[in-house]
């Protein structure tokens, strides 16, 4: 069973916001496992876990709420007490927050692990480009020529930031290291906060004779004319990588990248999928019923195929190696034919008696020539009576 949160703060269970603040203090300052060794740090840093999860909940209104209604229980899916849970389970380093909102910031003075060294080597910054290739240009590969902006280290200072000529000086402030560190004394001892160096803002230096043509900055920003061979077989959405061609590097660094994303636009024919194409064609009716040869596009232009006699339409053809080239690999894709067959809307004279005969040899009637109707008896009468008078 899990410790009753207000026995583990050493508070009841009407204890006030600031006294539930106050006695996680004195606690946490017991428990930190930096202020322990070996087993002693283990056992401390298990109790550390269990009253930083007890003020997480007490120090809310809602959770405490919650707590007080239905104990653990409010926080345990399983419980089905409505498993509220928003506290944390790991490593003391999860609680970096809660200190520094009590402690005001920094609780470097265990250990220090949070330091960082600010001014030393930058890499620089990733930069995205757009690029926008025709379906062909996709499937051939070409090479283009796009303009970047970008900000690159100053050409006159070399990325300084001084004067050429000039050479910036360490700041006395903090030594060239970029960082303050800061002692407080409180009611529980003495604390160490790291801070960025005011007089240099982290960077280690001070420009007494800034260079002209960047202000100091070390950097400018340029737009570049990059060169961009686009591989065969590239398809839209895929990104292509090109390594140290993004924002130069600060202090050193080393460049950041650029990613091209590849954008195809669509083909009057041709669908793809993969590195395979695929085409509708149009044939005559006759073509389809006695086979012959017909001419399908590509890519390359033309190519010559034998329809089979009986092609019924929706047939699908495949054309070998008339697809796309791979990319970064040997091979093609397949073209992919479907057939649609033509019936003609009108038909002159002689069509249609051929028609009509082909009808008549298959024994499929199809002809639309109005057939002569049977004549009625008083038809026949009013023909009789006509001849008569005459």
């Amino acid at each position: 069973m899990k410790e009753d949160y207000y026995e583990l703060l050493g508070v009841n269970k009407n204890a006030t916001d600031d006294e539930i603040k106050s006695a996680f203090r004195k606690l946490a300052k017991q428990y930190h496992p930096d202020l322990h060794k070996g087993a002693d740090k283990e056992e401390a840093e298990a109790k550390f876990k269990q009253i930083n999860e007890a003020y997480e909940v007490l120090s809310d209104k809602e959770k405490r709420a919650k707590y007080d209604q239905f104990g653990h229980a409010a926080f345990d899916p399983a419980a089905g007490a409505g498993g509220y849970g928003g506290y944390s389970t790991g490593g003391f380093g999860d609680y970096s927050d809660i200190f520094d909102s009590i402690f005001g910031g920094g609780f470097g003075g265990f250990g220090g692990a949070r330091q960082q060294t600010r001014n030393g080597p930058v890499r620089g910054n990733d930069l995205k480009y757009n690029l926008t290739l025709t379906f062909e240009e996709a499937a051939f590969g070409t090479k283009k020529e796009i303009l970047v902006p970008r900000e690159e280290n100053c050409p006159e200072c070399g990325g300084t930031g001084a004067k050429p000529g000039s050479t910036p000086t360490k700041c006395s402030a903090c030594g060239g290291t970029g960082q303050v560190r800061v002692q407080q004394n409180t009611m529980f001892g003495s604390f160490s906060t790291v801070r960025t160096c005011e007089a240099c803002n982290g960077t280690g230096k001070i420009i007494s004779d800034p260079c002209t043509h960047c202000k100091g900055r070390g950097r400018v920003n340029k737009s570049n004319r990059i060169s961009v061979t686009i591989p065969a077989g590239i398809n839209n959405g895929q990104t292509l990588t090109m390594r140290g061609e993004g924002e130069a590097g600060i202090r050193g660094g080393a460049n950041g990248d650029l990613y091209i994303g590849i954008n195809v636009r669509p083909h009057k024919l041709f669908s793809r999928k993969g590195y395979d194409l695929y085409l509708d064609i149009n044939i005559p009716m006759t073509t389809a019923a006695l086979g012959g040869e017909i001419q399908v596009p590509t890519l390359k232009g033309s190519v010559k195929y034998n329809v089979p006699q009986g092609t019924q339409p929706g047939t699908t053809f495949r054309l070998k190696e008339q697809g796309v080239q791979k990319l970064n690999a040997a091979g093609k894709g397949d073209l992919f034919v479907r057939v649609n067959v033509q019936i003609p809307k009108r038909l002159n004279e002689e069509q249609r008696e051929l028609l009509e005969k082909l009808a008549e040899a298959m024994g499929d009637r199809t002809t639309n020539t109005p057939k002569p109707m049977k004549r009625t008896i008083i038809e026949k009468m009013k023909d009789k009576f006509s001849q008569d008078d005459r």
